[in-house]
C-alpha cells in the first residue's frame, strides 16, 4: 500500500483517510489515478456536498461513492458518470442491516478489507466485471448474518458470488473459529483475498485458456472437489505438506491450492509495497548476515518476474517475525516459501503480466 500526501497542506495521509488530520480537507481515493486526492467542494463552504474538484487538478470534477454517507467508503468517481457507487462498492449485492449499529460497525470492517482487495486488483489490471457486465458470473459480494445459525452461513465462492459471514469481522468470533479450524492464520482481509482467488481461477485459468499450464503447476483440478475436502477434514494434510504447499488447506484440492497461493501473492504484494513506501530495509548487525540484508526498493506491482519480489520478501519477514516475538506475539508471517511455492507464485505473477499487457495504456514494467 502506498503512502500519500495532502495536496493542500502536504501532510502525510493513509489509504483509509476520509479527511486530512492537519488541514481538514476532504479526501477521496481515485482508483484510475492511484492516488488519495484532496478535494474542494463545488460550492464554497459546502463541505458535506457530493461533488468536488481535485486540488491537484481543478479541471477534474468528481463525486463521492454513495456509501460515503455510511462512512464505509472514501472512493471517488467522475462527476459526470451515471454510477452511484464506486468500482469497489458496485460489486455489493447484499449488505448488513443498516439499522443495527453493531452490524454497521462490522460492515465498516468488511469494507475496509474489501477496498484493500480492490486496490490490489486495480493495480494488477484485473478486469472487474460485475453482474451488470456479466449477469452469469460477474463478481458480487453477499455479506450475510449467521448469528441465528439457521441456515448456517458459510464463507465461500460460487459462480462469481463471494459470501462472507459478517461475524468474520468480529475479532473474538474469528479467533474462536481460527482455533476450532486449527489455523495458523485467519484474517478478514485473508478471506477476501482467498475467495476472490477462486473467481480469478474461473476468469483467468478456466476462461483464459490456461488450464493445461495451471495443472502442470497446481495439479489435476478434475479430482472430485467435495470428496477431496471430506478427505482433508477427515485425514488432514500429508506429513510433508510444507515441502510444496503454502498452507495445509492448500493440500486439499488444486482449486484451494490456487486460491491459497493467490491470497499469499496479494499478502506479499501489498506488504512489500507498504515497506517500500516507508523506506524500510533490513541490515542485521551480526556476522554472516548478508543473505538477510536488503533494502526494500521495489514496487512489486511493476516487477516483470516474481524472483526479486520473493528475494526482498524473505528478509523482511524474518525481521517482522522477530519483532513480533519481541512483543510476545505470534509470527506475522508464519509460512515457508519453498521452491515449489515460488514456482506457484511465479505462475500467478506471470499470468497477471500477460493479462495486463492487453489493457489499454498498460504501465511499463520494470525488471
Amino acid at each position: 500500500m502506498k503512502l500519500f500526501n495532502c495536496q493542500h497542506c502536504s501532510a502525510l495521509l493513509f489509504f483509509e483517510n476520509h479527511s486530512c488530520e492537519s488541514c481538514a480537507s476532504p479526501l477521496g481515493y481515485m482508483p484510475d489515478r492511484g492516488g488519495l486526492e484532496a478535494l474542494v467542494p463545488d460550492r464554497e463552504g459546502d463541505r458535506g456536498g457530493d461533488t468536488f474538484t481535485l486540488v491537484s487538478d481543478p479541471m477534474v470534477r468528481v463525486r463521492r461513492c454513495r456509501n460515503a454517507r455510511h462512512d464505509v467508503c472514501n472512493w471517488l468517481m467522475q462527476a459526470d458518470g451515471d454510477e452511484a457507487f464506486c468500482i469497489a462498492c458496485r460489486h455489493n449485492r447484499t449488505i448488513p442491516n443498516l439499522a443495527d449499529p453493531a452490524d454497521m460497525l462490522l460492515w465498516r470492517k468488511l469494507e475496509a478489507a474489501k477496498h484493500r482487495l480492490f486496490y490490489s486488483l486495480v493495480r494488477l489490471g484485473v478486469r472487474l466485471a460485475n453482474r451488470i457486465d456479466d449477469p452469469a458470473e460477474g463478481l458480487v459480494f453477499d455479506f450475510l448474518d449467521d448469528r441465528s445459525g439457521k441456515p448456517r452461513v458459510l464463507t465461500g465462492h460460487k459462480g462469481g458470488v463471494i459470501t462472507i459471514a459478517i461475524q468474520e469481522a468480529d475479532d473474538a468470533h474469528r479467533e474462536e473459529m481460527r482455533n476450532q479450524m486449527h489455523e495458523t492464520y485467519r484474517t478478514l482481509l485473508g478471506h477476501f483475498r482467498h475467495e476472490v482467488g477462486h473467481w480469478i481461477w474461473d476468469r483467468l485459468i478456466r476462461d483464459g485458456d490456461r488450464l493445461a499450464a495451471c495443472r502442470e503447476v497446481f495439479g489435476d483440478d478434475t479430482v472430485d472437489y467435495g470428496a477431496a475436502l471430506d478427505r482433508h477434514y477427515r485425514e488432514g494434510p500429508p506429513p510433508d505438506w510444507q515441502n510444496a504447499y503454502i498452507s495445509s488447506y492448500a493440500t486439499s484440492h488444486p482449486w484451494e491450492d490456487f486460491a491459497e497461493t493467490w491470497a499469499h501473492y496479494l499478502h506479499i504484494m501489498d506488504t512489500l509495497e507498504t515497506a517500500n513506501a516507508f523506506g524500510m530495509g533490513v541490515h542485521p548487525k551480526v556476522e554472516q548476515s548478508s543473505s538477510l540484508t536488503v533494502e526494500v526498493a521495489i514496487d512489486p506491482y511493476r516487477s516483470v518476474t516474481m524472483k526479486p519480489i520473493v528475494d526482498q520478501w524473505l528478509p523482511l519477514t524474518f525481521a517482522m517475525n522477530n519483532l513480533n516475538r519481541s512483543m510476545g506475539l505470534a509470527d506475522l508471517y508464519p509460512f515457508i516459501i519453498t521452491d515449489p511455492v515460488r514456482t506457484k507464485l511465479g505462475f500467478i505473477h506471470q499470468m497477471l503480466q500477460e493479462t495486463r499487457r492487453d489493457l489499454p495504456g498498460a504501465a511499463t514494467l520494470e525488471g
